[in-house]
């Protein structure tokens, strides 16, 4: 039996007892130690055999476990969870199906760069390759999505692997990492003696690099002299916590600044360096772009969206992302917050920093936005039932505060929200990433409410997206997490099924992607908690206030145009 006289070692030096065969412990007491060093508050998870005593190990070390409805849930949590607090998240699965239903929720951390690490039961290793319950090939399925995936092989180590799963997490950009430990060595007892543990703060370096220094002169130097500068604030802006030293760059220098991800409000609206639909324009008629902690991805069209003529720099944490897919003029890997702090202090004294030159620049950025406003401004108004789904993340917009965490998980209704929702402070953003998954928005709430209870949480739905993870809205009832959520509901996986009719024609626009029609109200009222239907756009507002003041979990259906689309999703290349 483990004994709660034992104590960890320090140092991460193995430790000698002088009684070995009392003073022994359990491979699921050693994971939780190990988990607690690392600071984690809380494993989300769902039952199985295999994992049970790592659930012992936590309630003696109080690590909360937050049970939840499906795998995917599970480890979506723990990616946002990672987000929000900026410490990885944990998420605890069993084998076989269990450790399979979590692969997209590990995808996806992996794509949008959130350090978790996901542990996965696995058979015997007496029975290995005999056939045991659920025994399948996890690490061979989680290499390629993972920063480090790896077999627990012995007791004793098994503290010590779950520190080292967690240091590969922050090697360069931040990801996911798992571990399987079979159910012989999880429950198995070892003397204390020979496991070690490594002490909190004792395993890791910090991974923090301001730059190459002649590099960062350059882009000082650039800055400087630039008439028309740009840069966009990416997702590693909020990962490394470099809000201020952005915003004292932007503001410093006179640039006018765009956000993406999770670097959305990095500046917040109404700032007169916070652009946002004008971002096109800008890139076509920048002399110097600056990408900060972005890839070229799809989101940028592969880089083929900057001007040729337009001097390139990009700043990321991963090597391997710089220069990735399209040619630069000078790349920077290091942390996003010290390198433009760096930048800006390299570039303070010199003639204001070229700052007063490019008031008409910004000028005409401004007038660029309001073009676009305009443009827009009859559907954020329009009055039309069905509901236009740019007057429904209008009235999202207004309802934010500035306390107001948004979530969007959709398609087409999220795209739309990207162009019109604006969070009022930074970190207060959260979409899946480039992997582009639905599911993400009830497990985010989750790990949002779970990690800031003093905020506000609005996550906006499509109604596909809600009906692959809504389940788990019963696990925020349970939890008593009250949030205020939208279904943009049109029956349809509508951004698929513009595709399908651009590329096939109308007759055949609605195979495989019509859905029925839910009332999403009902289903929260029936889980026990607030639901309400919207049809007329003026309701809209009174309906988002109500939830807010009911205390509870909510789903607020709103019925949105199945005949609107996005322009982005119209603008998609795979259309094309």
């Amino acid at each position: 039996m483990y004994r709660e006289s034992f104590q960890p070692p320090t140092k991460g030096q193995d430790f000698a007892m002088p009684d070995d065969t009392q003073d022994v412990i359990s491979g699921g007491h050693l994971v939780a130690k190990a988990l607690k060093a690392e600071g984690v508050e809380r494993i989300y998870t769902l039952c199985g055999g295999h994992i049970i005593d790592i659930y012992d190990g936590c309630v003696d070390e109080g690590i909360e476990v937050v049970d939840v409805r499906h795998e995917q849930v599970a480890a979506h949590a723990a990616d946002g969870y990672a987000r929000i607090t900026g410490k990885p998240g944990c998420a605890v699965v069993t084998a076989g199906p269990g450790t399979t239903d979590a692969v997209t929720g590990v995808a996806n951390a992996f794509r949008a760069e959130s350090p978790m690490l996901l542990i996965g039961g696995q058979g015997a290793l007496t029975q290995h390759k005999m056939g045991s319950l659920q025994d399948l090939p996890h690490v061979d399925m989680m290499n390629p999505i993972t920063k480090f995936a790896a077999t627990v092989p012995d007791t004793a180590r098994a503290a010590d692997m779950v520190s080292m799963a967690f240091r590969e997490c922050f090697h360069g950009a931040p990801g996911p990492s798992f571990l399987e430990i079979p159910r012989d060595v999880l429950d198995a007892k070892v003397p204390a003696a020979k496991a070690r543990v490594p002490q909190a703060g004792a395993y890791r370096a910090s991974t923090r690099s301001a730059g190459d220094p002649e590099a960062i002169e350059k882009l000082a130097d650039l800055l400087v002299h630039a008439e028309k500068p740009a840069i966009l604030l990416g997702s590693q802006v909020w990962t490394t916590r470099g809000t201020e030293s952005a915003i004292e760059l932007v503001r410093t220098l006179n640039i006018p600044a765009y956000m993406n991800g999770a670097g959305r409000g990095t500046l917040p609206p109404g700032d007169p360096h916070h652009f946002q639909l004008s971002r096109r324009y800008a890139f076509s008629h920048a002399d110097v772009i600056v990408i900060v902690g972005t890839p070229f991805d799809f989101r940028m069209g592969y880089g083929k969206r900057l001007s040729p003529d337009a001097t390139v720099v990009q700043i990321d944490l991963d090597y391997r992302t710089v220069g990735k897919n399209r040619d630069i003029d000078l790349g920077i890997v290091g942390d996003a917050g010290l390198v433009l702090k760096s930048v800006t202090e390299a570039a303070s004294g010199r003639v204001n920093g070229g700052a007063s030159r490019r008031k008409e620049w910004l000028d005409e950025l401004r007038a660029a936005e309001q073009t676009a406003l305009e443009k827009r401004l009859p559907s954020l108004k329009s009055d039309a039932s069905p509901i236009h789904p740019y007057r429904l993340v209008s009235e999202i917009n207004d309802f934010l505060t500035e306390d107001s965490i948004y979530i969007g998980d959709g398609g087409d209704i999220v795209t739309f929200s990207g162009q019109v929702v604006q969070p009022k402070s930074p970190g207060h953003w959260m979409d899946p990433g480039p992997l582009g998954t639905l599911g993400v928005g009830v497990p985010f709430v989750l790990a949002a409410k779970q990690a800031r209870p003093d905020k506000e949480v609005v996550a906006l739905f499509g109604d596909g997206a809600f009906s692959l993870t809504g389940w788990d809205f019963e696990t925020l009832v349970r939890y008593d997490l009250p949030f205020v959520g939208i279904v943009g509901n049109n029956s349809s996986m509508n951004q698929i099924r513009y595709g399908q009719a651009a590329k096939y024609g109308k007759d055949r626009e609605r195979v495989g992607n019509t859905l029925g029609d839910v009332h999403y109200d009902k289903f929260a009222q029936m889980l026990g908690g607030y639901g309400e239907e919207v049809r007329d756009p003026a309701d809209i507002g009174p309906a988002l206030r109500r939830a807010r003041e009911s205390g509870k979990p909510s789903l607020i259906n709103v019925w949105v145009d199945p005949d609107a689309y996005a322009p982005g999703t119209m603008n998609q290349t795979m259309y094309k």
